[in-house]
């Protein structure tokens, strides 16, 4: 539980996550292609706006100055005006009949060009205009025509002026896509004036605009394809070089295979490459105790194993009573020592994989050795060796703990003071709380224990005791398996001698505190 929080805190203090990075990419390419779509909506919105605007301001201020001419000068002012703005000014009468066309003094002032002559070039254009069109939802405009019988009646700008008494505009496609810009204006006497041009100027604007837009998106693409072999060079690359060197430890074919840990890297990536060398370095440190263990084991097993198959075969050929029965003590004694080796090796090779799955509970330590040390006085196995243990005060030592295992390696310890502490000694036990720790100290009166081997005597099978200690008593996996279970507790545990007597060795365990319940911790 602490190990799988510890990482989501690390995940979550992460500064630049890898999705974070993806989405950037992503968001960059959309946000660019919007922008551009909406900017040039906007600018052609804008620009189609402005040239209405000027046709209705030409128109009317052409209307405006009819009345003021002579019956002669309205043809001669039309025209000029026509060809100033390259426009064509048609003027109706009341009835509806064309009084007069501009372009029967200038000619044609604008041509509609035939999509069927152009170049190819224009036919794509064309596509690429109705496809903008259709992803902003512009609405389709009408398309222009020359009216069969030229009348006021066929245009619907004139027929509205005429009813509104005011100019009105339209705006239509020419069969090359090119707008047709019209405006009517009512002139006095219920006459009408309209006004019609091709602005080709507006299509080479917009596609103008168009074409640097194109270039923008141009250049986001390749800054999305250099985003994106970014993220494969930071992704993909070592995500295929973790693969790989898990593959390797998988094989397992290379006694070490170097997993990279990307040292410098501060996101999901870097976090889970030192993950996996941290996992790839314990599971290799975890064969090697295993390797380790075994051969340890199959050293420990031969010794018994010979001296009972010693005693055995002799007992075949001696007929003497006295001798028969020393080698039976001794396959006793051999068997003994064959029955506590196999049940600590048992319990040595359980200790790990039950603290990895045990689940932890605040445990009072003063009264888990109180009860300890009442029983061993219960067992009478002590002897003649008498236990002292100072209580600590009521719930000041308290621990997050696994009660059944850290049991067993405090009775380990009080096991090993006991066994070295000379006819009618005393194991003094103590539990007191030191700051953030809670310290666990069993002194004994023995000979105490040699500088050069306090770390030795932690290992496995490791037992330094006078040669005429019981035989078959001691595996030499007691020590070891306290010492693997308060690991286990996030704790330390050490052997020194005593400060406070001429002889014997003080064992010490300091574990992490923790807070009474209730006390909202």
């Amino acid at each position: 539980m602490a190990e799988r929080d510890q990482a989501s805190g690390q995940l979550a203090a992460l500064p630049w996550r890898l999705s974070h990075r993806v989405l950037a990419v992503n968001v960059i390419v959309l946000l660019v292609l919007a922008l551009a779509l909406l900017f040039l909506d906007s600018f052609r919105n804008q620009l189609r706006d402005e040239r209405e605007a000027q046709t209705r301001d030409a128109v009317k201020l052409a209307a405006a100055a009819l009345p003021a001419l002579r019956q002669g000068q309205v043809p001669a002012y039309l025209a000029m005006v026509g060809r100033a703005t390259e426009s064509r000014y048609r003027y109706y009468r009341p009835d509806g009949s064309l009084a007069f066309d501009s372009w029967s003094v200038t000619g044609p002032t604008y041509r509609l060009r035939d999509p069927a002559t152009q170049r190819w070039t224009k036919h794509v254009s064309r596509a690429l205009d109705r496809g903008f069109n259709t992803v902003v939802g512009e609405r389709s405009l009408p398309d222009f025509a020359e009216p069969p019988a030229d009348r006021a009646q066929a245009w619907p700008e004139a027929r509205a002026a005429l009813r509104t008494g005011t100019t009105q505009g339209m705006v239509r496609n020419a069969p090359d896509m090119t707008p047709v810009l019209s405006a009517a204006a009512p002139v006095a006497g219920r006459n009408v004036l309209l006004v019609t041009a091709n602005d080709r100027n507006f299509t080479r604007t917009v596609r103008s605009e168009r074409r640097k837009l194109a270039l923008g998106l141009l250049a986001a693409a390749i800054l999305s394809l250099l985003l994106s072999l970014f993220l494969a060079r930071t992704i993909a690359r070592p995500l295929r070089r973790l693969a790989l060197s898990a593959h390797r430890v998988r094989l397992g074919r290379a006694r070490e295979v170097k997993v990279p840990r990307f040292a410098r890297r501060r996101d999901e990536i870097g976090l889970l490459a030192r993950a996996v060398s941290d996992m790839t370095q314990a599971l290799r440190q975890r064969i090697d105790n295993i390797e380790a263990f075994a051969a340890d084991v199959t050293h420990e097993l031969k010794n018994p194993l010979a001296s009972l198959r010693s005693a055995v075969d002799a007992l075949e050929r001696i007929d003497d009573p006295k001798l028969r029965g020393q080698l039976l003590d001794v396959v006793r004694q051999d068997v003994a020592r064959l029955d506590r080796l196999i049940g600590d090796i048992g319990e040595a090779a359980r200790t790990d994989a039950e603290l990895a799955r045990a689940s932890f509970e605040p445990v009072d330590l003063g009264d888990l050795v109180g009860q300890l040390c009442a029983a061993w006085e219960e067992r009478r196995l002590t002897g003649d060796v008498r236990i002292a243990f100072a209580r600590p005060r009521a719930a000041s030592a308290i621990v997050l703990a696994e009660p059944n295992r850290l049991a067993r390696a405090i009775d380990n310890l009080v096991d090993n003071a006991i066994s070295f502490s000379p006819p009618g000694g005393l194991v003094e036990v103590a539990v007191a709380r030191v700051g953030d720790k809670v310290r666990i100290r069993i002194d004994d009166e023995g000979p105490g224990v040699p500088a050069h081997v306090r770390e030795a005597i932690f290992n496995r099978f490791v037992s330094v005791r006078p040669e005429s200690d019981d035989f078959g008593r001691h595996s030499g996996l007691g020590l070891a398996i306290a010492r693997a279970i308060v690991k286990g507790h996030d704790g330390e545990i050490d052997v020194a001698d005593r400060d406070d007597a001429p002889s014997g060795a003080r064992f010490t365990i300091c574990l992490p505190a923790a807070e009474p319940a209730g006390d909202g911790a």
